[in-house]
């Protein structure tokens, strides 16, 4: 790769979003914006190997971009008003290289609650991430074509619904925030831990776009404690991911994980936006939370901590996958017996990590038929490779005596 292709490659992922926001507010139209932008890194492509990089690229691409949405204005007729009205847009320039609002309000249209959470995430990757219909299908093992179906849906349903393109009022605002740091989390949880059966258990490129954007809403919203806390909790289960699958394929613990193999610069950013928000004295949210537990398990593992902020957890959100990952913790501080026992009565039948805990649990109590059944189950139950094949070497290992 040149000099230059690395150049274009940077301000694509640098100004992808502030120049697709940019259009999308002046042109009203997500389809105009898209199209412009992409035509105007592939003119950069065409052009800047001979003419050489510009000095000022986002301005360079943003102009090109514009001018590339008004070629296309002046082709559709029908679309004179719209035509006027970016003309004398076209002359007032935004401003370049600053974090302003228009990022904002596109990733609250990419969110916004009228659209299926599915089509949320897509459509938020393709606008505000710049990933291809492409990559974004085969991260999600879709059809390409499925997938750029499910885009233009929710553009379509955009325009149709009005859906205004702005960030919401006052008292709107918590509730899709919510929503948008749900969509990111959801985007980072794919990356981090695949559900896709059979699939690449780790999906590099899906956690950093994730921690991309989230820093993205963090710096747009500095005062907002839960993208903090979001963008923390991401940072310190980023920081393991080299550690958490061995050479072999299989899916590494974190008791088993090697910490010198953690990155201690992403772990310290995390230590730190934790310690800020605990500075602030707010009641946290649910990634303030869930980010607290983790800077514990990053740092010197204290179980009796771990369960004081599942309690706290437990009160925003008594949900049975939280009370199943408390048990897990009060496995450590209370033994195996007193954790099955709050394990046994949740509804999670269909949930494959239900069935591993309590593989888990019962091996620890010596009931070694009992385990090896719930491995049996937890392995009936779709999960990608790696998973697949920590249950099955753990199966295994069942004629062994337990070690703690």
């Amino acid at each position: 790769m040149t000099g230059t292709d690395d150049a274009i490659v940077r301000v694509h992922h640098e100004e992808w979003a502030r120049v697709v926001a940019a259009l999308a507010r002046r042109f009203g139209d997500l389809d105009i914006a898209e199209e412009a932008a992409a035509e105007a890194f592939a003119a950069a492509v065409e052009r800047w190997p001979a003419d050489g990089v510009p000095p000022n690229p986002g301005a360079w691409i943003t102009t090109t971009a514009q001018r590339k949405a008004i070629d296309r204005l002046r082709r559709e007729a029908k679309r004179d008003e719209k035509h006027r009205e970016a003309l004398m847009l076209i002359d007032t320039p935004g401003p370049l290289g600053a974090i302003d609002d228009d990022r904002l309000r596109l990733i609250f249209t990419c969110c916004h609650p009228a659209l299926a959470m599915e089509a949320r995430i897509a459509l938020t990757l393709r606008m505000v991430g710049g990933l291809t219909v492409g990559e974004i299908a085969h991260a999600f093992l879709v059809e390409e074509t499925a997938m750029a179906r499910r885009i233009t849906r929710a553009k379509a349903k955009i325009k149709a619904a009005k859906i205004p393109y702005g960030v919401p009022l006052r008292d709107d605002l918590p509730a899709r925030v919510t929503g948008v740091l749900a969509v990111l989390y959801l985007i980072f949880n794919e990356g981090y831990l695949s559900s896709n059966p059979g699939s690449q258990a780790v999906r590099a490129d899906l956690t950093a776009e994730a921690i991309r954007l989230t820093r993205l809403v963090r710096a747009l919203l500095p005062a907002d404690g839960e993208a903090a806390g979001l963008l923390a909790l991401m940072l310190l289960t980023e920081a393991r991911r080299t550690a958490r699958i061995s050479a072999g394929g299989d899916l590494v613990t974190l008791d088993e994980q090697d910490r010198g193999a953690w990155n201690r610069t992403l772990i310290a950013e995390g230590h730190a936006l934790v310690r800020a928000r605990l500075a602030a004295g707010e009641a946290p949210g649910r990634y303030q939370i869930l980010a607290a537990i983790n800077a514990v398990h990053t740092d010197v593992r204290d179980w009796s901590q771990v369960v004081a902020l599942y309690d706290q957890l437990m009160r925003l959100d008594p949900s049975p996958i939280v009370r199943l990952n408390r048990a897990i913790a009060v496995a450590e501080l209370d033994g195996p017996a007193v954790a099955l026992a709050l394990v046994e009565g949740l509804p999670l039948e269909g949930y494959r990590a239900f069935h591993a805990t309590r593989a888990e649990l019962l091996r620890r109590l010596g009931r070694t038929a009992d385990s090896r059944a719930a491995y049996d189950r937890a392995l009936d139950l779709p999960g990608n490779t790696a998973e697949t094949a920590h249950l099955l070497r753990r199966r295994t290992e069942l004629t062994d005596p337990y070690v703690p």
